[in-house]
């Protein structure tokens, strides 16, 4: 079968395998209320790393989802405090509108003077970041001031558990709604004609634009939805643990990356799923959190995340290569 000898097949397998050699070691890790916090840490990190995924699929490499995702989160949640405004949709409609608007800037720049992503989405990062700390300070919105409907949102559970010990856990309802923009994302890249110019402009971008793909619309499509990804899954952060931290977010973009090429997607563009991102994903919290079980430093874990970058990036690259000779 040909899902048998599938990138995301081989994830699958090694994710598995470690859940196993995890449990084994730590058994706490086979406990609901560690199931339903991973199930939890996935939502946020997931979804920017979907956006991060399309954009490594064109062949790029975006670093300012995180300022994005926190400048969306910042600025409507500061808003809705000044304004005395409770509510969920307009709050998250506002911020998915503030990633794009900025996600629209990185196209703009990079389709218009040609420039090198990486370097436009780090200059991008800076300046939102300085923005948002000079303009509207660095005052964190804690739960008392958060709006109220905003954290209801936040805290739904499909379902919980009570522990013997009197303890309850639930799994947060915020895992459908990740669930559901990954279906989405999956039909867009897989059956639609713009899901085919992405693919196909990371392989070889002349090569789409003389197929007939509108390359610039591409670029486009691309780094607006990667922000809108961002300022969405700031807002659900928020919502999720009921304050607002302009300074929060940083570093994630490390995180984020080295889930979607553990995941299987190509640095060099034109390769990736949303199957193997959500595998990818998993797999690096799921490392993490067994990390915080062990109780290993966060220092060690900043290498171990350096670590999985530099090998799943060697493996791809490796793959890739023999794919081509």
């Amino acid at each position: 079968m040909k899902i048998l000898h599938s990138t995301e097949f081989v994830i699958a397998l090694v994710l598995l395998a470690a859940m196993v050699l995890i449990g084994l070691v730590n058994p706490a890790f086979w406990g609901l209320d560690n199931l339903f916090s991973l199930a939890k840490s996935n939502v946020v990190i997931g979804i920017m790393a979907l956006g991060v995924l399309l954009v490594m699929i064109s062949g790029g490499i975006d670093v300012s989802f995180p300022a994005i995702a926190v400048a969306a989160l910042y600025i409507v949640v500061r808003a809705m405090v000044e304004l005395n405004y409770d509510g969920v949709f307009i709050p998250f409609l506002a911020a998915a509108a503030i990633g794009l608007v900025l996600g629209g800037f990185n196209a703009f720049i990079i389709e218009r003077f040609r420039m090198i992503p990486l370097i436009v989405t780090l200059g991008t990062a800076s300046i939102v970041r300085g923005l948002v700390l000079g303009l509207l300070g660095s005052s964190i919105v804690n739960i008392n001031k958060m709006p109220k409907e905003l954290i209801e949102f936040g805290r739904h559970d499909l379902m919980t558990v009570e522990a013997a010990n009197g303890a309850t856990y639930g799994l947060t309802s915020m895992v459908l709604v990740y669930l559901g923009i990954a279906l989405v994302m999956h039909l867009v890249l897989r059956h639609t004609m713009i899901g085919r110019s992405v693919y196909a402009y990371g392989t070889d971008a002349e090569s789409a634009r003389r197929a007939g793909f509108n390359t610039r619309r591409t670029i486009w499509f691309v780094y607006c939805l990667a922000g809108l990804l961002a300022g969405f899954a700031g807002m659900l952060h928020t919502s999720m643990i009921w304050q607002a931290n302009p300074r929060d977010f940083q570093g994630l973009e490390l995180d984020v990356i080295a889930a979607v090429v553990l995941g299987g997607a190509s640095i060099f563009g034109g390769r990736g799923s949303v199957a193997g991102t959500l595998i990818g994903v998993f797999m690096l919290v799921m490392v993490k959190n067994s990390l915080i079980l062990l109780k290993v430093d966060t220092t060690w874990q900043r290498v171990v995340v350096g670590l999985i970058i530099v090998a799943a990036t060697a493996i791809t690259a490796w793959r890739d290569r023999k794919k081509l000779a």
